[in-house]
């Protein structure tokens, strides 16, 4: 045991994680949460962007894995679905329908609320963790603020107008962006964390639907989950509908149910029912908007505006406080479009659990070791968020670029996302470690100097330019994605014959 008590403060995904972790270390673990939790897959106050898709990365369901055996299991018994997306989804990229193949990568389908169900039944499960519900955390207890003892030592907080205090020999802070434990620590003498923060002004839209029955779909139908991407630039044309600037998601959840969700970079976005169907019909590929008008809407419509990039960066304080670890997005908020926030907060769970396993002692060595160890592992979900979000001229914060880069970033990120996934069609190399990065296994700056990886992007355009590809792409966007598996042509290396429906390059 590394202590008597452990508080967390939050009950999301990022508190269920780290008090399952500070279960094997302390006698005691108590969760207070501002929510009354429901038993099962259902909505909170707490947690609005649960309305939205959620994915879990492969680095983060191997997280939560180690956290909490058997939770992949679990969820997918819950009704999560395990899929293939290379095969399983459908992807209309700016040059129409992406060809279906086997892939290295896998994910499991659900909703955020079945998530955290499951989470929540393994944390209920454990005897050292205590679940302290409707609960308004109000401060932090702590001793020589701002020098090199600084300590938290415990917390304050209200159950309706009881006002209570928890000593404490770990604190841990999640809740959420909206945290405020910096100002805390700040008003009982420790200096503010820099922070750097980067608004793109994305605001995303989803509506919930119940699928057809299974006998009642279109053959067409092969896809579990629907993607499309936008159209480079489209915002500066008069001739197309903005919903071409959309991502637009048709993404299934347990239930046979789905989320339509679309999201853009600084576009007012539809938040009533007819707008929103209407916009559905607008965007780019067709059969986006038939499979919606074929699905019955279960809820209204939910918006999200709070979307930008926020890093807290403690580590870079000289006294960082001592008895306190900041985990989720209460230490680094990310744009939700890039799903890195569930992942993240795991892997920081992860990091406290190894040093907990490895050190006897939580002392200035085991902060300074778990900030250096988190700023690293938040460098990785960070640099992908900035690579697509400084593009934009209306972005806001610390870490806007000069002119030049962003019109560097707006005109080449997409084009250069389509090369990697054309490449990766027909390049094992490509293709597993764009997987890696996706999934924040490999950082982007890994990649990006990675000669490997560039001289398969680059054999495969002039593959491409003398005709010579493996795999057809470009499929008609006005039609219905292809079903026609390819995964042996990657294999055998035979050229196919021409296919109807592409379109020129």
């Amino acid at each position: 045991m590394r202590g008597q008590r452990a508080v967390v403060l939050g009950g999301s995904v990022a508190g269920l994680c780290a008090a399952g972790v500070l279960a094997r270390h302390f006698d005691e673990v108590i969760v207070l949460e501002r929510d009354r939790l429901p038993p099962g897959a259902q909505h909170r106050r707490g947690v609005p962007q649960s309305k939205h898709p959620h994915f879990l990365l492969n680095s983060g369901r191997r997280a939560i894995g180690e956290i909490f055996p058997g939770f992949e299991e679990r969820l997918i018994a819950a009704g999560g679905m395990h899929l293939m997306p290379s095969m399983d989804a459908a992807y209309c990229e700016s040059d129409g329908w992406a060809p279906r193949k086997t892939g290295s990568m896998t994910m499991i389908y659900s909703s955020r609320v079945l998530i955290e169900r499951v989470l929540r039944d393994h944390v209920r499960a454990l005897s050292a963790i205590e679940i302290r519900e409707g609960v308004t955390v109000t401060g932090l207890r702590s001793s020589g603020g701002g020098t090199a003892r600084g300590r938290v030592e415990g917390v304050e907080y209200r159950r309706g107008d009881e006002a209570a205090h928890l000593s404490a020999d770990l604190v841990v802070d999640a809740l959420g962006r909206g945290s405020s434990v910096a100002d805390w620590l700040h008003a009982a003498g420790w200096a503010m964390p820099p922070e750097k923060t980067l608004d793109a002004k994305v605001t995303y839209t989803s509506r919930w639907y119940d699928l057809p029955p299974a006998d009642r779909r279109p053959d067409s139908w092969w896809w579990k989950h629907l993607v499309v991407t936008p159209v480079p630039d489209t915002r500066d044309s008069s001739d197309q509908p903005e919903e071409h600037a959309f991502l637009s998601n048709f993404f299934p959840i347990e239930g046979d149910r789905a989320i339509v969700c679309m999201g853009s970079w600084g576009i007012r976005m539809p938040r009533e029912a007819d707008t929103f169907e209407s916009a559905v019909d607008r965007v780019r590929a067709t059969s986006f908007g038939k499979a919606a008008r074929a699905c019955t809407a279960t809820s209204e419509v939910h918006l999200t505006r709070s979307t930008g990039n926020k890093w807290r960066r403690f580590d870079l304080l000289e006294q960082p406080p001592l008895g306190l670890v900041c985990v989720g997005d209460s230490i680094c908020a990310f744009n939700p479009f890039y799903a890195q926030g569930m992942s993240s907060a795991a892997r920081s769970a992860l990091i406290l659990a190894d040093l907990l396993q490895d050190r006897d002692v939580l002392d200035t060595a085991f902060f300074h070791a778990f900030l250096a160890r988190q700023k690293k592992s938040l460098d990785v979900p960070w640099m992908l968020a900035m690579a697509r979000d400084q593009a934009y001229d209306f972005a806001t914060g610390s870490e806007v670029v000069a002119a030049w880069r962003r019109k560097l970033a707006a005109r080449f990120s997409w084009p250069v996302f389509n090369a990697i996934t054309a490449a990766s069609r027909e390049d094992a190399y490509v293709e597993r470690t764009f997987a890696q990065v996706f999934n924040l296994d490999t950082s982007l700056r890994q990649m990006a100097t990675d000669p490997r990886f560039w001289f398969g992007i680059v054999r495969y355009k002039v593959r491409q330019r003398l005709g010579r590809t493996v795999i057809p792409g470009g499929f008609d966007d006005q039609q219905d994605p292809p079903g026609t598996d390819f995964s042996n042509r990657t294999r055998t290396g035979t050229k196919p014959p021409a296919a109807t429906g592409l379109v020129d390059h």
